[in-house]
């Protein structure tokens, strides 16, 4: 249970177009999205001279101006530090967060996330700080030492995500490799739904948080992603007393629904995998562990909103390939 919380909590906190001005050398970038966050949209206005700063972001959390190139930036958020490695910006970053463990090359400290220091961020000068949540007064504490902070919280969607990372390209002078990224992001996703059989169409999956059956619903981050596969996903019909799309089932309930695949992503939190889910008492009959449909993610990058979404989503259709088979 604590694991989920901490889930949660890391996900609650969870096209660009360019004109020249008068004959002058500014030119002015807009990204605008209908992005959420608590419900408020999210919209970066990008107005720059030759070298692309001064910039203002503005998003859910209010108005950033980053004045010129920041060349020591400070990850808070493992999406994000992936994200920033993944535009070009990596030698940049002189610090990240205890859980930014990829890539493997990003300066890992001791810094919290989800109990995040205003002096131990600090210490590192930063002149950019990403957050994907704040706990109370930190973006407030760090914006009085004049630290500029983007506060990036949980992707809902994958159109979300997009911003994201084409926000972060604006905030560190990568506008044109993050626009690349999202567009080669674009078209792998593509590409894998349409590699997908229709046969696939109707074959119904249980998506695993943690060992006490948490899961996701199609109106998650992750259940939006899995929907252009045509999976169905169990949890869709089953209470959500919260509303958030991250509802607790019973082993009862999954083992009546019979799903062809069991998406694992609580391996490394909790041990699981295809042994320990044939293992509970009852599941060993349930078609996904008869067929080979247990799917063994990594929950790293099944909880970050990053450009690895590619990596899962590939895990998930190769895993409906080989259901597929043993069906066939």
């Amino acid at each position: 249970m604590k694991r989920l919380f901490l889930l949660v909590a890391a996900m609650a906190l969870f096209a660009a177009a360019c004109s020249s001005s008068d004959g002058g050398d500014t030119t002015t970038t807009m990204v605008e999205a209908t992005t959420t966050t608590e419900g408020v949209a999210e919209t970066t206005t990008t107005t720059t001279a030759d070298d692309g700063f001064p910039i203002t972001i503005s998003t859910a959390a209010g108005e950033v101006t980053i004045e010129s190139r920041p060349e020591r930036i400070v990850s808070m958020s493992a999406t994000s530090t992936e994200v920033l490695y993944a535009i070009g910006a990596g030698d940049q970053v002189v610090a990240v967060d205890s859980f930014s463990n990829y890539p493997e090359e990003a300066p890992i400290t001791d810094l919290s996330a989800f109990t995040p220091n205003v002096e131990a961020i600090a210490d590192y000068d930063p002149d950019l700080v990403f957050l994907s949540f704040d706990p109370g007064e930190l973006v407030a504490g760090l914006e009085a030492l004049g630290i500029p902070t983007i506060l990036h919280g949980t992707a809902f969607s994958i159109e979300d995500a997009y911003i994201q990372w084409e926000q972060t390209g604006a905030a560190t002078g990568h506008i044109a490799e993050a626009a690349a990224v999202v567009a080669e992001t674009q078209l792998t996703i593509d590409a894998l739904y349409d590699d997908t059989p229709d046969s696939a169409d109707g074959l119904s999956y249980y998506y695993e948080l943690d060992d006490t059956y948490f899961t996701a619903t199609s109106s998650s981050f992750i259940g939006q992603l899995l929907a252009g596969t045509g999976l169905v996903n169990i949890a869709d019909a089953a209470p959500d007393p919260d509303g958030f799309g991250y509802p607790q089932l019973s082993a009862e309930y999954i083992i009546d629904t019979n799903p062809d695949l069991i998406l694992l992503a609580d391996t490394i939190c909790c041990g699981q995998n295809a042994e320990t889910v044939a293992a509970r008492p009852g599941w060993e009959t349930i078609a996904a562990v008869t067929d080979g449909g247990v799917v063994e993610l990594d929950d790293d990058i099944a909880s970050r909103w990053s450009p690895r979404i590619v990596d899962l989503l590939v895990a998930v259709t190769e895993a409906v390939q080989t259901v597929l088979g043993a069906n066939a």
